[in-house]
């Protein structure tokens, strides 16, 4: 079977005019997200969601033409302020990643970053046709868990959802974008049908539906940087800076896997 095209997954945080520190960064602006918005229009791409995305490509049946996927991680409050309208302006399906821990409401851990939705918000995203999914319970780096809070933070997740929504959650993201063979497998036996990481590349079949990568938009991301992860046109060099980090970053967090493991065994 021939490898359909490549897809572009972005993947968005808050959508806000005046973000706090945290956010700042993995936020873009009320009217810069209009505009890219309107882009995604004007080049004739057709937004669908995670699971028809993934459904699609096991079974083989063919996509909308041009597809793209728009994609937002956490919950920020601005995802039903300013985001909603603008996708209901055009008829554009989305995806919404929650972490139930982080939302305002009876599971507040207090963890939260930035003001976030609170369920009736939620809610009324699902009803406008936006796929929730599910991001954790308390947004983890989920490699650096034993097994047994690894499960906890998949299914209380995928619960609280199910309770608040009435409809289990087929589509999973890693917080953070970070996942291992472990995790992944965990993330199916939970019974989320597909999940997604960053990576900063174009979404392929190849990569398995539980491991489809992104590309990050962010405050920073301006019009013609924009269009380029549109085309999937020399992404190598928009995230060669986040790619060198990334490298880095991997090494210290392999080497903290390590002295977990020797820690606990000698324990």
């Amino acid at each position: 079977m021939t490898d359909p095209a490549p897809v572009p997954i972005l993947m968005y945080h808050a959508v806000a005019t005046d973000p706090n520190d945290a956010t700042r960064a993995l936020s873009v602006t009320p009217e810069a997200f209009a505009e890219q918005m309107a882009l995604v229009a004007d080049r004739g791409l057709t937004p669908v969601g995670t699971a028809e995305l993934a459904a699609a490509w096991r079974s083989g049946r063919p996509l909308p033409a041009r597809p793209v996927l728009i994609t937002f991680d956490d919950g920020y409050e601005g995802v039903h302020r300013h985001a909603l309208p603008v996708l209901a302006k055009h008829g554009f399906a989305a995806t919404l990643f929650v972490s139930t821990g982080w939302l305002r409401g009876p599971y507040d851990t207090g963890g939260a970053l930035d003001t976030m939705l609170d369920w009736d918000q939620v809610r009324e995203l699902a009803g406008a046709g936006v796929e929730i999914g599910g991001h954790s319970h308390t947004h983890p780096q989920l490699d650096q868990l034993d097994d047994d809070r690894l499960r906890s933070e998949l299914i209380l997740c995928k619960e609280i959802v199910s309770d608040q929504l009435g409809s289990v959650p087929a589509s999973f993201a890693y917080p953070y974008g970070y996942s291992s063979r472990r995790v992944r497998q965990a993330v199916r036996e939970t019974g989320y049908a597909q999940a997604l990481a960053v990576g900063n590349a174009l979404a392929r079949r190849r990569q398995g539906p539980y491991a489809l990568r992104r590309l990050t938009v962010r405050r920073s991301t301006g019009p013609e940087e924009f269009e380029r992860l549109l085309q999937g046109r020399a992404i190598g060099r928009v995230f060669a800076r986040d790619r060198a980090l990334t490298k880095g970053y991997a090494v210290l967090r392999r080497a903290r896997q390590v002295r977990g493991r020797v820690v606990a065994a000698r324990s």
